[in-house]
């Protein structure tokens, strides 16, 4: 595992010094939201919906490019870069970001988000959880929610959000009933495999490589296996991936979106997002986790 290049305590700083200047220069453009509380199974779900007016906005700007062909993170905007990580990865703003400070970890070179998950990446992820509290998740694949086909892992601070608990699905995580590393959670009704993980001091070799280990232990445990795929090692089916300071979580996907509501691994940590009354009302009548189940794999499969 290659040395890091982040040097402790510089990582908080950098990005809301980055923050601000690319809010000044416009290369950060926040999408605003206003946020709705639905309780459902003990979990207070946050739904964050797009503002009329930043919608017409989005609409009136936003670039048609082809989402198979451009790439945002080969070459990265300058303006976006937040930090060296390591020899393999940098950290950068997401440009049309939700969640204030919100960071992607992306490899230099271009790998496919398809991949397996390596040492080096979760090596980038830990260094960056050390440094503010915050949640790291993983999209892999399209169907999981995945926007670009580059790799990157992202982080998003705590708490989600303006209101509720921080995090909305560790409500339901302490009743997860284990078998060794591994285990399943009553509450949560769709394949899953969760794992309990101490990951401080979160900047150490240990902290990866336990990391490391309990990934490939959730997926062994949903059935998931590497399958090669051009000369690169995928995982054999779509899957969402959460990473906390003292738990992991891993989901199998069979649809990116349900009645057209889409849905990515922070939906999962119960933070879902729509865009527009009609796609809060989908949710509302289906209720939060009936749009998780059906967005994941039936239990009994």
């Amino acid at each position: 595992m290659e040395p890091l290049r982040l040097q402790p305590g510089t990582l908080w700083p950098a990005i809301l010094r980055q923050t601000e200047h690319a809010l000044r220069c416009g290369a950060l453009r926040p999408i605003e939201t206003t946020q709705a509380l639905i309780e459902e199974r003990d979990v207070g779900f946050l739904i964050r919906q797009v503002s009329s007016l930043t919608r017409k906005e989005e609409a009136r700007q936003a670039p048609k490019l082809d989402a198979g062909t451009f790439n945002p993170f080969l070459p990265y905007d300058p303006d976006l870069f937040v930090a060296d990580i390591s020899d393999t990865h940098v950290a950068l703003l997401n440009k049309f970001n939700v969640i204030d400070h919100h960071l992607l970890i992306v490899t230099r070179s271009f790998k496919s988000q398809e991949t397996l998950l390596d040492l080096t990446d979760f090596a980038a992820l830990i260094a960056c959880m050390g440094e503010f509290d915050g949640l790291g998740f993983y999209n892999g694949g399209a169907e999981a929610g995945a926007s670009q086909l580059h790799k990157h892992l992202q982080i998003v601070p705590l708490p989600l959000g303006e209101s509720g608990p921080p995090l909305p699905v560790e409500s339901v995580l302490e009743s997860a009933c284990m078998e060794g590393l591994i285990g399943k959670v009553p509450g949560l009704p769709f394949r899953h495999a969760f794992a309990r993980l101490e990951l401080a001091p979160a900047a150490s070799r240990h902290a990866a490589y336990a990391a490391f280990d309990c990934y490939h232990a959730l997926l062994e445990a949903v059935g998931l296996r590497a399958i090669e795929v051009n000369g690169e090692l995928h995982t054999s089916a779509p899957y969402n991936l959460l990473v906390a300071p003292r738990w992991m979580l891993l989901v199998p996907r069979s649809s990116e979106r349900v009645e057209g509501v889409s849905v990515n691994a922070l939906g999962f940590a119960g933070s879902l997002f729509v865009r527009d009354a009609a796609q809060m009302e989908v949710i509302k009548r289906l209720g939060p986790m009936t749009v998780l189940r059906r967005a994941a794999v039936s239990a009994d499969e």
